[in-house]
């Protein structure tokens, strides 16, 4: 009975996703149907139309913007990371717990409220409308998680390993990239790809912050709900193909985010 309701509960998660590909390949009129019609011949022309073959706006430039943010922030945030959950797991400094709970609170600030501030930071420096405008917000947005997800993982790397490296003279450097990392790989793989989840589906700063050079892929997607109406089956092709580098990335690291989320879970 429980593996029937886990079965029930996935693919109730799946219907969803299932529903806006069906209605992808749906055309207009058959998308706004009410009820919507199931046997509706399915056509390619939504995915054409958004790739520009009728002469609209390329996509391109805005996932090609959102691969940088979410890449070169994410890296940014792993860099900074690592050495802050090592010096609060493996050489844990005083107090360290409090530090954590710093960490924590900088997310309970409600994004709106910081939205104003930001934006007149980035209009007095001439920054709007600038990707490395958005690769700094999300590396400092997701850096406090990322440390807080990564000293849970590195808490597991036992010390003796590490006093070995020392001994063998050994730097902090080398101690990381060579001892820490691979130890702690399949946590760090899973703190990776949620950064880079929350870095690509951010809307709120890339919608204010940017208009056309450093638009993003969520961003993009909002053009498609115009004063003209709602075009649902174009919304849903959009919508599809700004999903699957984030599908992608979590099926190549499916075995990493498991082990990495469940790492410690049996002590």
């Amino acid at each position: 009975m429980l593996g029937v309701l886990a079965w029930l509960v996935g693919i109730a998660f799946c219907v969803p996703a299932v529903w806006m590909m069906l209605t992808s390949l749906h055309s207009e009129p058959d998308a706004a149907t009410n009820p919507p019609s199931l046997a509706a011949p399915l056509t390619l022309a939504n995915y054409r139309e958004f790739f520009g073959a009728a002469g609209g706006a390329s996509p391109w430039p805005s996932l090609l913007n959102s691969m940088t943010a979410s890449l070169v922030s994410t890296l940014l945030v792993l860099v900074l990371a690592l050495p802050a959950a090592y010096a609060l797991s493996v050489r844990p400094v005083r107090k360290w717990t409090n530090v954590m709970f710093f960490f924590l609170s900088t997310k309970m600030l409600p994004v709106v409220a910081s939205l104003l501030p930001v934006y007149l930071f980035a209009k007095n420096a001439g920054m709007l409308d600038n990707i490395w405008l958005l690769v700094i917000l999300y590396t400092s947005m997701n850096l406090p998680i990322a440390v807080w997800m990564m000293q849970s993982f590195l808490a597991d790397v036992p010390v003796s390993i590490v006093e070995a490296a020392q001994v063998d003279g050994a730097r902090l450097p080398t101690i990381l990239a060579r001892i820490v990392a691979p130890v702690a790989g399949p946590g760090i793989a899973a703190t990776a790809l949620i950064c880079f989840i929350f870095s690509w589906n951010e809307m709120l700063f890339a919608r204010v912050l940017t208009s056309v050079t450093a638009q993003t892929a969520p961003v993009f997607l909002t053009g498609f709900v115009t004063s003209q109406g709602l075009f649902l089956a174009q919304l849903c092709a959009a919508s599809v193909v700004v999903s699957l580098p984030v599908l992608a990335a979590g099926f190549a690291a499916q075995d990493k985010l498991v082990q990495g989320l469940s790492l410690g879970a049996v002590k």
